[in-house]
């Protein structure tokens, strides 16, 4: 017997982060800047929570939504940090993951043939996503000269006043580029002219090193409209625990719901427990990752730029987004330097129009490794000259 493969799958090539993760293990010398996964533990704290709930026997469902303390939780979180306002018991769902979050969204808000705008460069698992449900992607655009923002121009560009509904992020992976209020203002503006939903993927938020991070949620009109996602794997250092969450009006997030319960249920029990805790006594932890992420990102790009490597100023997230010496395609470079140096680096194409020659860099390790990881590429470039 053969299977006969649905067209929608079929059409979506593998993962180009993973291509190159995989050709990494094969090697024990590799530095690897190149997936997204912060090098710190989970917080002590939010550990021994998860530890008490196994000793303790919790390891039932929770409700599908989440655990109630949990969504309070999350709802003074966002109100003191962001200031989003969301009532916990019919505006909140508990994830496993942000990714579960978005892969929701794109279920419950795209019928087959709608179209979605999608900022580029961007996370590889939004243009699947939209695939699998059956939408239409439209890529959007964002360019260097503009700080990888999104731009009324550039939506105008795309044909975007036709879309059914945008997906966004900021601080955005891959580049690192944040949007201030002031450049999204205009932005939501565009969505509240052409009804637009919005998607707003906020997993970076507290990862934003120059001014604070403000939510599209925020603006007037659009609080009806946006979905916004957020999670603990980025500066809770919680990525194997999986847990997410969506924030969005009743109706929304009661249909994504919907489709939880009928095929996660709920999110993991415990790491629910380690979250709760996550929330209530860890923000300095949180604080001190901050702070050592930021030390790493203004060492990598003085690095990049003493290499001769022209670099995007990089405010947020824990990526950077140098470009590619004159003579290689980035996919050729990111070759070249692990097979010849053993450093693992992202081709910046695997993230959509906009990436074309450059690489996406993670400084989500050790800054021991980063130095040898710089150093190598500074004798691939030197090597080549």
């Amino acid at each position: 017997m053969t299977f006969e493969l649905a067209d929608r799958v079929q059409t979506v090539p593998p993962s180009g982060i993973r291509r190159f993760f995989e050709i990494a293990e094969e090697r024990d010398d590799v530095i690897s800047l190149g997936v997204g996964e912060p090098d710190f533990s989970t917080p002590w704290a939010a550990r021994d929570a998860a530890i008490a709930s196994l000793e303790r026997g919790r390891t039932s469902y929770t409700a599908n939504r989440g655990m109630r303390d949990l969504r309070e939780s999350i709802a003074d979180y966002v109100a003191d940090r962001f200031d989003l306002g969301y009532d916990p018991d019919e505006e909140i769902i508990v994830t496993a993951g942000a990714s579960e979050a978005v892969d929701l969204a794109f279920r419950a808000f795209v019928d087959p043939g709608d179209t979605v705008a999608i900022a580029q460069p961007a996370y590889i698992s939004y243009e699947p996503g939209v695939i699998f449900a059956g939408g239409e992607v439209l890529p959007v655009r964002t360019r260097e000269e503009d700080d990888f923002r999104l731009t009324v121009e550039g939506l105008e560009a795309a044909g975007a006043d036709e879309a059914d509904a945008l997906v966004l992020c900021y601080p955005n992976n891959p580049t690192g580029a944040i949007m201030p209020a002031e450049d999204l203002e205009p932005i939501a503006a565009f969505a509240r002219e052409h009804d637009l939903t919005v998607l707003s993927d906020e997993i970076y938020a507290e990862l934003t090193y120059e001014g604070e991070h403000t939510s599209i949620a925020t603006f007037e009109g659009m609080r009806e409209r946006t979905i916004v996602f957020n999670g603990f794997s980025k500066a809770h250092a919680m990525t194997g625990l999986r847990l997410g969450y969506a924030l969005g009006p009743a109706a929304a997030i009661g249909a994504m719901n919907k489709i939880h319960q009928y095929t996660m249920l709920s999110a993991p029990t415990t790491a629910q427990y380690a979250a709760l805790e996550a929330l209530d006594s860890c923000e300095r932890d949180v604080r001190e990752m901050v702070d050592q992420y930021d030390r790493r990102r203004r060492f990598v790009l003085s690095r990049f730029r003493e290499i001769g490597m022209d670099v995007f100023e990089a405010k947020g997230a824990f990526y950077c987004f140098p470009e590619v010496p004159e003579g290689w395609t980035a996919e050729e470079f990111a070759e070249d330097v692990l097979r010849e140096q053993g450093v693992a680096v992202v081709p910046g194409d695997v993230f959509g129009e906009g990436g074309e020659g450059h690489l996406r860099v993670s400084y989500a390790t050790g800054l021991a490794d980063l130095r040898e990881a710089l150093a190598r590429i500074e004798a691939f470039v030197d090597g080549h000259a």
